[in-house]
């Protein structure tokens, strides 16, 4: 750097260094979209809404003790006869400020879909490895299992899961990982494939290392990109998939919130103009799954600029 501009060459050397890191390339190939940046945002300020609902929420709207059923179905704006205060978004059948409840139900949605992904993520992709790496017969039994469920919907077989196992949140999670860690074995099987025939697995074979040493120390790194795409993907289903659960009834129990039971309580009433209670429950779950894959999409193209459009 020359002297005009007024930094040492150590410093400038510094940052450029710090430019070169792979966070700061990442981050900058990233926010190149604005709609993906934006995404980003929202999710992030969603999870802390979510993480602070009990300070940044009026009343817990599944604490009997803070509900007055007087309260109950109020529009938009209107004030309750009691304390006076304002519900924004007004209020459901059971006297609970929707605003509360659906930052009480994202705890929920966000927590069934970000367990559920990270744990279906971890065996479907020891799963993947395990069949790219080893091959033949166990390689063929793995993949004509996963064939096997992903010809069925998920909706399917979460349901007859639920059917079997009942209601509650960790059922829900556990359902959920046996519907998604297929898509996980099949993507990570794939990107094992390609680095198994690389050169440097053959080199590492030469040294003799241990073979569950190959594969998750080596192997494993070069395989998560396209992996955290589908599990990007996968955790936007996951919520769509726990709030259609609890719309049915069969999700979680309706002593916990969930945006799915929230949108089922008001159903029977859009007919009568309470459009509310069913309609910015709606409006949430609509904005956490957008964003979700907006994510996705751009980190699709981030990690794969080939796929760019």
């Amino acid at each position: 750097m020359s002297s005009h501009d007024g930094l040492a060459p150590g410093m400038a050397r510094s940052g450029a260094d710090f430019r070169q890191r792979p966070f700061y390339r990442f981050m900058a190939a990233y926010t190149e979209s604005p709609v993906a940046t934006a995404a980003l945002a929202i999710s992030v300020f969603v999870l802390l809404m979510a993480i602070a609902a009990p300070l940044v929420t009026p009343q817990n709207p599944y604490d009997l003790a803070q509900l007055n059923i007087a309260d109950s179905k109020l529009p938009p704006g209107e004030s309750s006869m009691l304390d006076g205060y304002t519900y924004l978004l007004g209020t459901d059948d059971q006297g609970r400020d929707l605003y509360s409840g659906i930052v009480y139900g994202l705890r929920i949605s966000l927590s069934v879909g970000i367990m559920s992904t990270v744990i279906a993520l971890v065996i479907g992709m020891c799963i993947g490895l395990v069949s790219a790496y080893f091959g033949g017969a166990l390689d063929s039994f793995i993949m004509r299992v996963v064939d096997l469920q992903l010809s069925f919907p998920a909706i399917l077989i979460a349901l007859i899961l639920l059917a079997i196992l009942g209601k509650g949140v960790d059922k829900v999670i556990l359902a959920l990982v046996i519907v998604q860690w297929a898509y996980y074995a099949r993507t990570t099987r794939s990107a094992a494939l390609v680095e198994r025939q690389k050169e440097y697995i053959e080199a590492v074979h030469c040294l003799a290392l241990s073979k569950p040493r190959i594969v998750f120390r080596h192997m494993l790194p070069n395989c998560l990109p396209p992996v955290m795409v589908v599990a990007t993907v996968q955790m936007a289903h996951a919520v769509t998939l726990e709030a259609t659960l609890s719309f049915l009834g069969v999700g979680v129990p309706v002593t916990e919130p969930s945006l799915g039971l929230l949108i089922a309580n008001g159903f029977e009433y859009m007919m009568s103009g309470m459009y509310w209670i069913s309609f910015y429950p709606g409006i949430a779950l609509f904005v956490v799954v957008a964003s979700i894959n907006l994510i996705g999409d751009q980190l699709r193209d981030v990690l794969n600029p080939r796929l760019e459009r």
